[in-house]
């Protein structure tokens, strides 16, 4: 385990930025905001950004789902000692292409995001451990575990083993956080789990690796913003890392939920990819939708870069008991707006 203590806020100078550009121009331009130290929630942003649409479903989960770790959709991608386990929390998430989890949170207050990385490296298949495709990464933490200690605890037991998906390898590092706050970022690296756990750990976008993103911010100090202080203004994950920080460190203490959410959700508007940025190949895309986590009253805020409307779930008033079933909602509809909670449908068929 690599246990780090976060720097203060800072912009990493042009000889290094140089040296990770080749890293940059490799990964999808997803970005994480947790503002756990405000006095009234605890609350986290991310944006999805990707070539084409992820045909995302906010997908609410009951307790007790069977899930088998080796199946991808309808193949098995595991096909000797996958991971079986049946869930233990309630959740409420976006699936990505019908395979995986790609954010959400379970009732106890756990959240998760599956962002991209490129230098993502699970190493060889582990026979010994379970295994479990990394699509469900996520999934399988919101099934078992209430804390972030938990899902560390968790992951340790598990194996994973890498897919793709439309050709992509699903290389991908993991943020989690819970409602006390705490938080964590997973990653893989050389075949080895890097973990980073703290309440520090706020900000997380793509390449390069949390070690080397946290030794950019080094070199700037963003503890005292100023209007003077220069801030980067481009898509890639170095400068929306930086301006993450910058802003998140400015935010005011909010009043009411209403600001808290407002004051995130602002954040991952700014470090979005508008459409037409230049991305010559494989690399930054345009964001196709933002969420923001209220952990502590458990509700999921959803805005659809298409949509006028920001959309909003209540997981607490979700059945969650053992038997109930899976209840979806296709945020592509465009006369959504509002509180959706009672506008979720029972799904024809369990993603997974």
């Amino acid at each position: 385990m690599n246990q780090m203590t976060i720097c203060p806020r800072v912009f990493g100078t042009l000889v290094a930025l140089t040296v990770a550009f080749a890293a940059w121009q490799h990964a999808s331009a997803c970005s994480r905001v947790l503002w756990n130290d405000n006095k009234l929630a605890v609350v986290v942003g991310r944006s999805m950004d990707w070539a084409e649409s992820t045909k995302p479903i906010l997908t609410v989960f009951p307790r007790g789902m069977e899930r088998d770790g080796g199946r991808m959709g309808s193949e098995v991608v595991v096909k000797e000692h996958a991971a079986r386990w049946v869930s233990k929390y309630g959740s409420l998430v976006i699936t990505g292409y019908g395979i995986g989890t790609a954010d959400g949170f379970n009732e106890r207050g756990l959240g998760i995001h599956l962002l991209a990385l490129s230098a993502t490296d699970v190493g060889p298949r582990d026979p010994k451990k379970p295994g479990v495709q990394i699509a469900l990464w996520g999934q399988y933490l919101l099934d078992q575990a209430a804390t972030v200690k938990e899902a560390i605890a968790l992951h340790e037991k598990i194996n994973l083993v890498m897919v793709e998906v439309h050709g992509f390898k699903a290389t991908v590092h993991l943020a989690i956080e819970d409602a006390s706050g705490d938080s964590a970022v997973i990653e893989y690296i050389k075949g080895k789990p890097v973990i980073h756990h703290g309440r520090q750990y706020q900000i997380l976008t793509n390449d390069p690796t949390y070690v080397e993103q946290l030794a950019l911010l080094k070199k700037q100090d963003y503890s005292k913003p100023s209007m003077d202080l220069p801030l980067p203004g481009n898509v890639n994950a170095v400068d929306r890392f930086q301006r993450a920080a910058y802003y998140k460190a400015v935010l005011p203490e909010p009043k009411n939920e209403r600001e808290v959410v407002a004051g995130v959700l602002a954040i991952m508007r700014n470090v979005s990819v508008p459409f037409g940025t230049p991305h010559h190949q494989f690399g930054v895309y345009n964001t196709e939708y933002r969420t923001v986590m209220n952990l502590t009253n458990k509700r999921y805020f959803f805005e659809l870069t298409t949509s006028p409307n920001v959309i909003w779930a209540d997981l607490s008033k979700m059945s969650l008991a053992p038997g109930a079933p899976v209840m979806v909602l296709d945020p592509y509809d465009p006369t959504l707006s509002g509180n959706v909670s009672k506008k979720f449908k029972k799904a024809v068929k369990a993603p997974y």
